[in-house]
């Protein structure tokens, strides 16, 4: 009973898991070895072994002898073995690895999903899974914390703990969403899950990016809160207790936390040993594992098969033998074709194969073309398209072509233009020559046509001639016609495809004699006589369809009963049905149809199978078949069926059978003990060898066989190595055709001995498959070539992870046949990617629950992480012709982003272990070294300044007042109808002006009115919260005028009051002003009931209207006593959410127009187009102040009109013929998507951009290259000049630094490595390099303005081409932040920092900006060479990960590049974790394809693993007026559960 565990002749190797719960099954194993062992396994596992085992005294073991293992056998194969249809071996590993899981927490957050994206979530469906394989009584083992016990849950088993984690959070519910809450129960058990887990504190968020060495991390459980405790509701969120006791009312930052926690755990030993990325930073080379056993045994011998009999009546060609059948027995019946209900369609004897075969033949040779031109010569190639459901012509078909002595290339269907691998097959047929091609009358119908009936030409296929080869479509041959029948030779006898790994298709050529041989050699290996019945479900057209079905069977004149996959599908216990109606002596399967058959048996009473001497199963190499040979076994033995009688066959397209368990009546019982031969897969595997059950095939006859290395020189393997084997025979293929360097790298190929000499004067053929040459003359082969992945440095084979994902659970979840498991290459290294269909009545906890549990498997049993697991819904994967996956397709749309999986788990934390090392910032080095290293290096120190304004000589009549008001005043005496703005409406007509003199009187009445009105005193501040308009530029000159200083509101939004007019009533606040100047409209807006929802409406100060408007003027107007005093606050929320007033002075007011006039030559004859929000920084200024200061037009377009016309402002840029315009990166966005199609309308409307010499964006942050590249490349036909495009920079301590102005050279572009910028070095490098940045000078630096690049740390100045933060010195820098709690140390240290070395005596502001400033080769207006700045980005933005500085930006686009579907991306970090945020511009069923593309392109461009992908609708990312990401306002929505995302993913 021993022997019948497993197929007779099958050979087991099993893993450590059985090891080590049976110890006595591992043979020659010592007791000593055995401690060894198991301590280190499960050392991994726990922090120290449980006490348990040592307590046992050596003695009590059980000794090792073969009678327990036996006895193990037999425990093994009695019993409930008939339930279970999977190899007992596998997936006894299996279940011991994920019990020993049991012992590992692990805690996995499941992705949240939105409801229209959940298939089905009810919790009724779900059924709690079976724990009766009781884990209680195995002791209870300390958890994490190493000091502390764990409380009593501390033993509690995995699948209740699984429930917990994975179960615990609801798919279903997000906060906009949750209407059912489906969860609430499930969400307290999180919680306790939490407890257990101990969330630490938000505020101190743990570093998960280092490394670990210890096994566990050690936290202080804080007094008084017990392990487990119920939550409180709280609103529609959960609420959660963090480790000291702080609620966090976000579901999201508990399953964040449950991701912490998981990934602390340390996961791979860091390696040590590098390889440089031409560059400092290195990724670690992947070491060969040093417990990897090696090879010992001697060096393996070629194996020669047995010899062919000598039969004296065997024919000389396989078309004499068609001949002999045809003359001598025409009645005999050769094929029997079934319909979809399983009654014979047809049956087609040999008589009339003969006939119809000769019609074919003379039909091809003389019918075609014409009689001096044929079509169709000898040797020419020509398609064979048959569906699968009529073999009958197919055989007739390709009969006839061997008989004309044309080459047959069989080839599936093209069912439509775009079919899975269609294409390939049409570069084939291109290749061979194929100008014909031969098909049944029903497949010509149902082939796809044009219009006029004639068949359109497939995607990459040559133009064909399609023949229809019915008897009616056929003339008869003339008497004296005959066909040529000739001996076999060496002509191309057929070419059969083959799909290779890439998806790409080969054609090979078989000769005649290879044909005839391996017909000989099949008959003798399987027995074939005369008249036998043979039942195939394969594929005919090939592999060992084609050579038992077509080919053997008429050399044998046997009758053949074929059954069409389309009837299989309707019933798959079909073939067993013809087996028995039949009384069929062989049959021809793959594992799927008897895996199928167990599935339909329903205890038929009429089955019988003992007829049955050969059931031989094509696809016996794979190592998942067995285990449907053992269940089939198993099932039907009772019926009839023998167990010699399972013969798996190795086969492959270059060397057609390789191997097949020989019929015999006695077969050979081999078994070996796992031990002595465990190194054998060592060379493919871990180090512990998987549970494989190999196959044992006797060599194929007349062959000589042995196995090479995979890659290489080909040299023979070790007898303890597996290799890929390589067979000399006449029966193979002989070619790719028209390929002559690959044939010779597979058909030509000269085994050598480790001393370099080959082995044999004859080529040997590379079969394509795995396996080596036991002794005796046996062949194992334990999977496909193709199916070869190599992860850091080790090999592992795709079938053998199909089998582990198998043997978890494998009926309930997904279908077993639909899974695809394929590599992808990221980061230098393959990742394991598993593709697999999930059955629709699978609920979402259900399918992630085996989804965790497949990839704990595969981590225990193969030692390698999955990167990806994917599960797509039922019957979406591509499907080769005969129902299977598709692989390279498969692959090719995981690549793409349209595989569209319905559920996703990545785990890049686990699989990616060649990351750069976390960079160690080094202690620094004091000033006088780095003094001495700027003068050994001769680096000149980075500094830089605008021109001098003490210098420049120009009659300027605005220097001699220092006040703007008085500005004003001159200008309306001198100039009182000068015109100084222009409002535009949205249809570009002018709405509203203002001249020097209208704007002046404007302005005292509104001076009057603060006075009387509002009783105001000098200094007082007054918010004017004003839509962009001239109304907002004659309230600010009116405060000027009544001695208050004013601040700009941007007005509540009155479709999203809630969210924008709490920022309003915080700017009033804080600034603390005394009243507030607005229109009527905003004015009842303030007041009105939306508002009292929003904020406390009570507390408004005095509110004025200044729609109506006293018209009397004031008796003085006011003159501030000193230059120095305030003249306006500029507020700003900065992108990072800080909301930051500056003050500014009216000497830095008058200094920074001027600087702005000198830079930009404004003279009151000059016209300025502004399309910019009015509320701060340099649009501000640009918008209210520059006009009155140097006289020039402004014609003002409020960036909200471009919404309902984007054409406004580049046509109103035209219409006045403006030579200098202003604009947002909003506004530039706007019109290069709204207007990119429209170029040639504008064009014909007369838009003209040629007299644009300036057209600056003005921004607060790195220019965006891309954005104003395309705009000037957009609107370079419509004139504008490319280089007119140039952008500013300003920050909150100088709002204007650079402003590319009329004068001197055009911005610069230079680029740099993204890499070294990470680690705060500049590195030019060429366009086009890898890994570079293109970064482009933010414009000229002002006049009057110094720069100098510091070390934010030391304070010290910097190199030139160094990269540090900017400080700037000048007379318009603002003078001090504006706070209502006065924080000097802040303000002092931003506004008022003194170098720490070098020129310590000059006051600088910190801009908060990193960048580097460099001399270019240019000259400016001085005839100097030209200083250019590059701005890199933000201090506070930037994030600090692995040691090294990231720009959110550079991710960013790194992700919107990944897929068609992104429109828009931000990233921030929580707790360490990147947290990737994407807009999804497409269908929901997208979303999932974004969360492999994005974590794959930031992996490979950042070297970093995003913790979070969250897919969210358009519009969900928030965007300041300039155009800025509000990346901490989405932060703070995120992890308040308040974006109802798509989907979120939690990367492991």
């Amino acid at each position: 009973r021993a022997g019948r565990a497993t197929l007779g002749a099958s050979l087991v190797l099993r893993a450590h898991p059985a090891e080590l719960r049976f110890p006595s099954l591992a043979g020659d194993i010592t007791q000593k070895g055995y401690e060894k062992k198991r301590s280190k396994l499960i050392g991994a596992y726990l922090p120290q072994p449980p006490r348990v085992d040592q307590a046992l005294p050596q003695e009590r073991r059980a000794p090792v002898t073969p009678s327990s293992a036996s006895r193990y056998h037999r425990r093994r194969s009695s019993g409930s073995r008939d339930e279970r249809y999977r190899s007992d071996v596998h997936t006894e590993a299996v279940q011991a690895a994920l019990a020993k899981h049991k012992e590992r927490k692990m805690a996995v957050p499941m992705p949240s999903k939105r409801r229209s994206l959940v298939v089905q979530t009810s919790m009724d469906a779900y059924t709690p899974p079976d724990t009766s394989s009781g884990s209680e009584d195995e002791g209870s083992v300390q958890g994490d914390s190493q000091g502390t016990p764990t409380s009593s849950q501390g033993s509690i088993n995995m699948e209740h703990w699984i429930s917990q984690a994975i179960h615990g959070s609801t798919t279903s519910t997000t906060s906009s969403s949750s209407t059912q809450s489906g969860g609430s129960g499930a969400a307290h058990r999180l919680a306790d899950v939490m407890a257990q887990t101990h969330i630490e504190n938000h505020s101190a968020p743990p570093d998960v990016t280092t490394y670990t060495s210890e096994h566990s991390i050690q936290v202080e459980r804080p007094q008084g809160s017990t392990g487990s405790r119920t939550a409180p509701k709280y609103g529609n969120a959960e609420l959660m207790e963090t480790g000291d006791g702080v609620p966090v009312s976000s579901r999201v930052s508990a399953k964040i936390q449950q991701l912490v926690n998981t990934l602390k755990r340390p996961k791979r030993p860091p390696l040590r040993e590098f390889f440089v990325d031409d560059f400092e930073e290195l990724l670690e080379v992947q070491q060969p594992d040093p417990n990897q056993p090696k090879p010992e045994g001697a060096q393996m011998l070629a194996m020669r098969g047995e010899q062919l009999g000598v039969v004296t009546n065997w024919p000389p060609s396989l078309e004499a033998a068609l001949q002999r059948w045809g003359t001598i027995s025409p009645k005999a019946p050769c094929l029997t074709t079934m319909d979809t209900n399983g009654k014979p369609l047809y049956i087609l004897t040999y008589g009339k194969l003969w006939t119809r075969s000769m019609k074919v033949a003379y039909s091809i040779l003389h019918k075609l073309g014409t009689k001096q031109e044929p079509m169709v010569r000898p040797g020419d190639r020509v398609a064979l398209v048959f569906p699968n459901n009529d073999p009958a012509a197919f055989m007739a078909a390709f009969y006839g072509c061997l008989l004309a002595e044309v080459v047959p290339v069989p080839i599936e269907v093209p069912l439509t233009r775009k079919d899975a691998g269609s294409q390939q097959i049409g570069f084939l047929l291109g290749s061979c020559g194929v100008t014909v091609a031969l098909t049944s009358d029903a497949c010509h119908k149902g082939l796809p046509k044009s219009p006029t009936g004639e068949i359109p030409q497939f995607k990459g296929w040559p133009k064909l001639l399609w023949f229809v080869t019915e008897s009616k479509h056929l003339s008869k041959p003339p008497r004296d016609w005959f066909p040529h029948i000739k001996d076999a030779n060496n002509d191309t006898a057929y070419i059969e495809y083959k799909t290779c790994k890439d998806g790409s298709v080969l054609g090979v050529t078989v000769t005649r004699t290879a044909l005839l041989t391996h017909c000989q050699a099949l008959t003798q290996a399987c027995g074939y006589t005369e008249a036998e019945t043979i039942v195939n479900v394969l594929d005919f057209k090939k592999d060992v369809g084609l050579w038992h079905g077509i080919l053997t069977s008429v050399m044998n004149m046997m009758h053949v009963i074929s059954i069409p996959y389309s009837l299989m599908k309707v019933n798959p216990l079909s073939w067993i049905q013809k087996v028995c109606q039949y009384k069929a002596k062989v049959a021809c399967v793959k594992s799927r149809d008897m895996h199928w058959a167990l599935v339909a048996h329903r205890d038929q009473r009429d089955i019988n199978l003992s007829s049955l001497r050969m059931l031989i199963v094509a696809d016996g190499a794979n190592p998942w078949s067995i285990s449907s040979c053992d269940a089939f076994l198993n099932v039907f033995q009772s019926k009839g069926l023998r167990q010699e009688v399972i013969c798996p066959c190795a086969s492959s397209p270059e060397a057609l059978t390789v191997a097949i368990r020989s019929f015999s009546p006695d077969p050979i019982p081999v078994h070996w003990c796992p031990r002595s031969y465990s190194r054998l897969p060592c060379f493919l595997y871990s180090p512990h060898p998987p549970p494989l059950t190999l196959r044992v095939l006797s060599c194929l006859l007349l062959a000589i066989m042995c196995s090479v290395k995979p890659d290489g020189v080909p040299q023979l393997c070790r007898t303890d190595e597996i290799g890929e084997l390589c067979v000399c025979a006449v029966a193979t293929g002989t070619s790719y055709y028209g390929l002559s360097g690959m044939t010779k790298n597979t058909f030509e190929v000269f085994p050598m001995t480790s001393s370099g000499a080959p082995i044999s004067e004859y080529p040997f053929i590379r079969t394509g498959l795995l396996g080596f040459v036991g002794p005796g003359g046996l062949v194992f082969v334990v999977g496909k070539m193709d199916g070869l992945m190599v992860v850091s440095g080790r090999r592992h084979n795709a079938d053998d992870i199909v089998a582990t994902a198998l043997a978890v659970e494998p009926m309930k979840f997904v279908y077993r046949g639909r899974i695809a498991v394929f590599s992808v290459t990221v980061l230098h290294d393959e990742r394991i990617v598993i593709v697999a269909e999930q059955r629709p009545d699978s609920t979402e906890e259900d399918s992630f629950q085996w989804m965790s549990r497949v990839l704990q498997a595969i981590d225990s049993i193969h030692q390698v992480g999955v990167y990806c697991l994917a599960l797509v819904p039922a019957n979406t994967l591509p499907k080769t012709p005969l129902g299977g996956i598709h692989l390279s397709e498969t692959k090719q749309l995981f690549l793409e982003g349209s595989l569209h999986p319905c559920n996703v788990l990545m785990c890049p934390h686990t699989c990616v272990t060649n990351l750069p090392k976390p960079r160690q910032k080094q202690p620094e080095i004091g000033p006088a070294s780095v003094m001495v290293g700027n003068l050994v290096s001769g680096k000149r120190i980075a500094q830089a300044s605008g021109r001098d304004l003490g210098q420049i000589e120009d009659n300027d009549q605005a220097r001699k007042f220092l006040f703007l008001s008085e500005v004003l005043q001159w200008r309306a005496q001198t100039t009182p109808d000068h015109v100084l703005y222009t409002l535009l409406n949205c249809r570009g007509a002018i709405a509203n002006s203002l001249t020097c003199v209208q704007l002046h009187k404007r302005a005292e009445k509104i001076a009057v009115m603060l006075m009387e009105r509002g009783h105001l005193q000098d200094g007082d501040h007054v918010a004017l919260v004003y839509p962009p308009g001239i109304d907002l530029i004659a309230a600010f000159y009116g405060c000027l005028y009544a001695g208050c200083v004013p601040i700009t509101v941007r007005p509540p939004h009155p479709q999203n009051i809630a969210t924008t007019l709490p920022t309003v009533k915080m700017i009033v606040e804080v600034s603390r002003s005394a009243c507030l100047m607005t229109t009527q409209l905003i004015c009842k807006l303030l007041r009105s009931r939306e508002a009292a929802a929003a904020v406390d409406v009570r507390t408004w100060p005095l509110i004025l209207d200044t729609d109506d408007l006293p018209k009397k003027r004031p008796a003085q107007i006011c003159k501030p006593c000193n230059p120095d005093t305030l003249a306006y606050l500029d507020f700003s929320v900065s992108t990072t959410g800080m909301l930051a007033g500056v003050k500014m002075s009216h000497a830095a007011t008058s200094a920074f127009c001027r600087s702005i006039k000198l830079q930009c030559e404004l003279y009151p004859s000059r016209e300025v187009a502004i399309c910019l929000d009015p509320y701060c920084g340099l649009g501000f200024v640009l918008w209210c102040l520059c006009s009155v200061y140097s006289g020039h037009q402004s014609i003002l377009i409020p960036p909200s009109e471009l919404e309902t016309n984007p054409a406004l402002w580049l046509l109103a840029v035209s219409q006045y013929k403006v030579r200098d315009t202003f604009c947002s990166y909003s506004v530039m966005e706007l019109c290069t998507k709204g207007l990119g199609s429209q170029t040639e309308s504008l064009k014909a409307r007369g838009l003209d951009l040629s007299r644009v010499r300036t057209c600056v964006v003005v921004a607060e942050e790195r220019p965006r290259i891309a954005l104003t590249q395309s705009f000037s490349k957009l609107f370079k036909d419509l004139g504008l000049h490319p280089r007119a495009v140039s952008t500013s920079f300003g920050c909150r301590v100088n709002l204007a630094i650079c402003l590319q102005g009329t004068s001197g050279p055009d911005p610069t572009t230079v680029y740099v490595d993204m890499r070294a910028l990470r680690h705060d070095r500049v590195r030019l490098v060429e366009r086009g390099s890898p890994h570079s940045l293109p970064l482009m000078e933010s414009g000229k630096i002002l006049p009057g303005v110094r720069i100098i690049i510091a070390n934010p740390e030391t304070k010290g100045p910097l190199g030139d081409s160094h990269l540090g933060e900017i400080w700037v010195h000048s007379a318009h820098n603002a003078s001090g932040y504006f706070t209502i709690y006065g924080d000097e140390s802040l303000q002092s240290d931003h506004f008022n920092s003194r170098l720490s070395f070098g020129d310590t005596q000059t006051i600088w502001a910190r801009t908060g900006y990193l960048g580097f400033l460099r001399r270019t080769e240019l000259t400016d207006a001085n005839g100097e060479r030209h200083d250019a700045l590059y701005v890199v980005g933000a201090l506070d933005e930037a994030m600090e990960l692995r040691g090294m500085r990231y720009h959110p930006i550079d991710i960013e686009t790194s992700v919107i590049r990944a897929h068609k579907s992104v429109t828009e991306c931000a990233v921030f970090t929580w707790t360490n974790l990147l947290v990737v945020v994407v807009e999804l511009d497409g269908s929901e069923q997208e979303a999932l394809d974004l969360v492999p593309l994005v974590t794959n392109v930031v992996l490979e461009e950042h070297y970093l693993i995003v913790g979070v992908v969250v897919v969210v609708d358009i519009g969900v990312i928030p965007i300041n007026s300039r155009g800025e990401k509000q990346r901490m306002h989405l932060r703070d929505g995120f992890l308040a559960d308040q974006l109802d995302p798509i989907y979120v993913a939690y990367n492991m």
